[in-house]
């Protein structure tokens, strides 16, 4: 691998800590596993703009029980339903918005590392948001709501995906074109 000349390194220097050099391809990921991304962020979109709807709406929209452990409103009306003042249904459509861009067949076949590093990226942050707000449901608020489970179970789907494909695109790993991943 080439070393960057320019002041500070350069593109090449960062490529190539990172394991890349600009003029390595990248390996394509099995186009399945594009199909499987998009149609879980669009999922996790629909999911996540019902979510925004009924915080708006008020919980009467949540078709969901509002009594025991399964308890959709006490989970949308907490306090923990908010993140640094910003509804945290709001933070997942604004999420799943972008991951649905990311997860487009175009940006799966992108030479662009870039776009698969932000795809890693998202999908790291994803989960661990949804492992703080699964905790919250469980250890402060004692209930869980079937649509947030849903969403994190989403979540979670797309993290092993992405996690198992995007590293071996970058040639942190094996062949992202294997299918033994």
């Amino acid at each position: 691998m080439r070393q960057g000349g320019a002041v500070g390194g350069g593109l090449s220097t960062v490529l190539t800590r990172f394991g890349r050099d600009e003029h390595e391809v990248l390996a394509p990921a099995a186009p399945w596993r594009s199909a499987v991304a998009l149609v879980l962020s669009v999922f996790g979109l629909g999911v996540s703009i019902y979510l925004t709807v009924a915080h708006f709406v008020g919980t009467q929209a949540l078709v969901c029980s509002d009594s025991g452990v399964i308890n959709c409103a006490k989970v949308t009306t907490s306090a923990q339903s908010h993140f640094l003042g910003i509804p945290v249904a709001v933070l997942g459509l604004a999420y799943y918005l972008v991951m649905c861009a990311v997860n487009l067949p175009a940006a799966w076949r992108s030479d662009d590392w870039r776009v698969h590093g932000l795809r890693l990226a998202l999908a790291v942050v994803g989960i661990a948001f949804a492992l703080y707000l699964v905790a919250a449901e469980l250890l402060i608020i004692g209930s869980i709501c079937i649509w947030c489970t849903t969403v994190h179970v989403i979540t979670f789907l797309l993290f092993v995906l992405v996690l198992a494909t995007v590293p071996a695109m970058l040639g942190w790993g094996g062949r992202a074109g294997d299918e033994a991943y």
